[in-house]
């Protein structure tokens, strides 16, 4: 009668290392070489895509909410002319940060120092508001807004600056078909302004759009005396959209039109939403495919060391000791594989940008050009959550992958084994 191993003893670590090291043996260590490799490759992309769809999701967030408001009021049935006692009744609303009244209009921006011209989203607003708005404050690169209302000039971003050769001081022709009623139609409107300050937003398509205006000089340009567009809220918390909204209709006492940052960019967040999963899924195969090696290797190495089971099980080795022998050997290059991704992918997650600017620099291209990916530079955002999710996610297949090739070394009769022996 045979005495059972106790389970995971140091004997069956000692066996399954000595396979691990087999010498005479050589496909099967490239076999398990491999799996090791395909498996700490999967984890390291899986945690530096998600890290950088992450770092996509957040940025973009910050900066088109950033600039654009969380939650916005239009008139539904007539001018919105009292904006300043709404935007003072939604201020005392608890929860909101900012309300800014707003005249919103596009136009064709050209100057002297450029042959072409840009198409440019101009907004009016207050000197108090701009110098309050997420978007800008502390982004203005050259200039001032102090004395933005006085002024007469504009703010500009960075990106629209160098399309069109501007600097501080000099001055850029707006022109908008909403100009003037004449006997003959409307009348283009068209009027140069000096450029006071130039923000950079840090996103390449708000940086080449925008123009700030002040709000009685907006209101002029596109003939909306004493009423704005609209009425851009601000939140402490921009995800409490829902519960905000009732109070908001309540404070303001009139119909309006709300609409929030969800609404307007439901599209482009659903999108980043779908890549970022279809992302993890074939990502998720790299890890599978890895598992597989895994399978086959332990499967070549039990079908080559049935002589030596036989020989263990004749010892006394009980089927419980040769299951767990070639479990360990399995679990080990899973292990390791998913430990060195884990690190692999952290150092890439941390400095993905230094590495994208090496790239850049050594084969003489543009790997994350601003004018395609909206943002001056990859971000990056590593979620524990997700890190916890992807280590998991990897061990368990790794493990589940040494089950079957460790029960048919389990199940080898020894008999048959050394029958030719």
């Amino acid at each position: 009668m045979t005495t059972a191993t106790r389970p995971f003893s140091l004997f069956e670590w000692t066996i399954a290392a000595r396979y691990l090291r087999a010498r005479r043996e050589g496909y099967v260590s490239v076999i398990a070489g491999f799996s090791f490799l395909g498996i700490m490759l999967g984890v390291a992309t899986l945690i530096v895509v998600m890290s950088v769809m992450n770092g996509f999701h957040k940025e973009l967030l910050d900066k088109i909410v950033g600039i654009n408001g969380h939650i916005f009021l239009q008139a539904a049935d007539k001018p919105l002319t009292d904006y300043d006692a709404v935007t003072k009744r939604v201020l005392k609303v608890p929860g909101v940060e900012l309300a800014i009244p707003m005249v919103e209009g596009s136009a064709f921006a050209s100057s002297p120092f450029s042959q072409g011209g840009a198409g440019v989203l101009v907004r009016g607003v207050s000197g108090n508001d701009i110098r309050h708005l997420p978007g800008i404050e502390g982004h203005v690169k050259s200039g001032s807004l102090k004395g933005f209302d006085a002024s007469g000039g504009v703010a500009i971003g960075q990106r629209l600056a160098d399309n069109l050769n501007l600097r501080i001081g000099d001055k850029i022709k707006i022109i908008t078909a909403s100009g003037a009623q004449t006997p003959f139609g409307v009348v283009p409107r068209v009027k140069a302004y000096p450029i006071v300050a130039i923000f950079q937003i840090g996103m390449a398509e708000f940086d080449s759009i925008f123009v700030y205006m002040p709000l009685p000089e907006a209101q002029a340009f596109f003939n909306k005396d004493k009423q704005v567009s609209t009425i851009e809220i601000f939140l402490r918390n921009p995800e409490r959209i829902d519960a905000m909204r009732s109070k908001i209709e309540t404070a303001v006492k009139e119909p309006v039109i709300m609409t929030d940052w969800r609404q307007r960019n439901r599209t482009f967040f659903d999108a980043l939403n779908v890549e970022r999963n279809v992302m993890f899924v074939i990502l998720t195969l790299i890890v599978l495919v890895a598992a597989l090696n895994i399978i086959s290797g332990l499967i070549m190495l039990v079908k080559d060391k049935s002589h030596d089971i036989a020989i263990l099980r004749t010892m006394g080795a009980t089927r419980g000791a040769i299951m767990r022998i070639f479990l360990i050997t399995g679990a080990s290059i899973g292990t390791a594989g998913t430990f060195a991704g884990f690190l692999l992918g952290l150092l890439v997650a941390d400095n993905v940008e230094s590495i994208r600017q090496m790239l850049n620099h050594l084969l003489h291209a543009n790997f994350f050009p601003a004018e395609l990916y909206f943002l001056s530079q990859l971000p990056s955002i590593v979620d524990p959550r997700e890190v916890i999710v992807v280590v998991g996610m990897t061990l368990v297949l790794s493990i589940l992958a040494t089950i079957y090739p460790s029960w048919r070394a389990a199940r080898l009769d020894p008999v048959d084994a050394l029958r030719y022996e």
